[in-house]
């Protein structure tokens, strides 16, 4: 199966990121990743920020 991914919000995550890289990387490797590993550190930077501590309902693991 074939994602296809917005060309637009991928421009925009990439430049957010080289204009402020996370600690231990560099704009230009920021640069030069994939669409793919580009929204893979994303999404493990951005995992946490739905929880804000208060648990919701609903049945957890």
């Amino acid at each position: 199966m074939i994602y296809v991914m917005d060309k637009k919000f991928l421009e925009e995550l990439r430049q957010k990121y080289i204009d402020n890289p996370p600690d231990g990387m560099t704009p230009k490797l920021v640069k030069t990743m994939t669409d793919s590993d580009l929204l893979d550190m994303h999404y493990f930077l951005t995992e946490d920020d739905d929880f804000d501590g208060e648990p919701e309902d609903g049945f957890y693991v």
